[in-house]
C-alpha cells in the first residue's frame, strides 16, 4: 500500500486525511512527500521532502485552527484516562487536537456504562464536542473545522480552488469522511468513494469494498495516467 501511494503521489499532490494525530500517522505512513493532516484536519503541514507537485510555499502549509484549546484537551485526556481504568479493553488517544475513546475491546455489555463516563466528564467542558464513529467516540473542540474544511484548505493551499481543470479524489471508510464527500458533492467537482462492505447512506460518488481494493485501484490509476502521458 505505501508503494501504491508513493506512485500517486508522483503524479498528483497527494494528502492523508485522519482522525489520528498527525505525528503518528506520519510514522506510520512514512512518506515525506505527502501532505498530512491529522486531528480530523486540525493539524495540517505540507510535505518534508522535495517532490513533483510541491510549490515554493509547501514548507508554508500549516493550519491548526484549534492551538487554543490543547490545554484543556490535555486535561480531559488525563481525565478520562484514569475513568477508562475501571472498564476493562477501553483505551484513550490523544490525538493531539481531539481525543479518542476507544471501546472495540469493551464487552457490549459496558458500552452503555462507558458512553456515560465520558458525558460525565464532558458535562464540564462545554466547548467540546462528543461524535461517535466505528466502535469509538471523538472528542473535539466545539470550531467549524472537520475534513471538509481541511479539503477546502489543501485545495485553496494547493492553487486549486476555484479552477476547473482539478479533478479531486477523497477516499474514506469512516462517518467523519462525510463531511469531505459534502464539500465535493456541493462543489460539482472531484469524487468521493466510500470504503465499506455493506451498502450506507453516504455523500460518496462510488464505493470500494476493502483496503485491497484501494491499492488496486491507486494502481490501475497510475496505469491510466501513464497510458494517457
Amino acid at each position: 500500500m505505501r508503494d501504491a501511494v508513493r506512485g500517486v503521489a508522483q503524479h498528483f499532490p497527494t494528502a492523508i486525511v485522519s482522525g489520528r494525530c498527525r505525528d503518528k500517522v506520519f510514522n506510520f505512513v512514512k512518506l515525506e512527500e505527502l501532505y498530512y493532516a491529522g486531528s480530523h484536519g486540525m493539524d495540517i503541514k505540507g510535505p518534508t521532502k522535495v517532490s513533483n507537485h510541491k510549490s515554493t510555499q509547501a514548507d508554508e502549509v500549516l493550519c491548526q485552527p484549534a492551538t487554543e484549546f490543547l490545554p484543556v484537551i490535555q486535561e480531559v485526556y488525563e481525565t478520562l484516562t484514569a475513568k477508562m481504568e475501571s472498564i476493562p479493553g477501553a483505551m484513550v488517544e490523544n490525538n493531539k487536537f481531539c481525543l479518542s475513546v476507544h471501546f472495540r475491546c469493551v464487552e457490549e455489555a459496558e458500552w452503555d456504562a462507558l458512553g456515560r463516563e465520558v458525558k460525565a466528564v464532558l458535562e464540564d467542558y462545554p466547548k467540546l464536542c462528543l461524535t461517535k464513529g466505528r466502535k469509538v467516540l471523538e472528542i473535539r473542540p466545539f470550531i467549524k473545522w472537520n475534513k471538509g474544511n481541511a479539503l477546502k484548505f489543501l485545495l485553496k493551499s494547493l492553487g486549486y480552488a476555484g479552477r476547473g481543470d482539478v479533478f479531486p479524489i477523497y477516499i474514506g471508510d469512516d462517518r467523519t469522511d462525510e463531511d469531505a464527500f459534502k464539500v465535493l458533492r456541493n462543489m460539482g467537482q472531484g469524487i468521493g468513494i466510500l470504503v465499506t462492505k455493506f451498502p450506507k447512506d453516504t455523500s460518496a460518488s462510488y464505493s470500494l469494498r476493502e483496503p485491497a481494493e484501494v491499492k488496486h485501484f491507486y494502481i490501475s490509476f497510475q496505469r491510466e495516467y501513464m497510458c494517457i502521458y
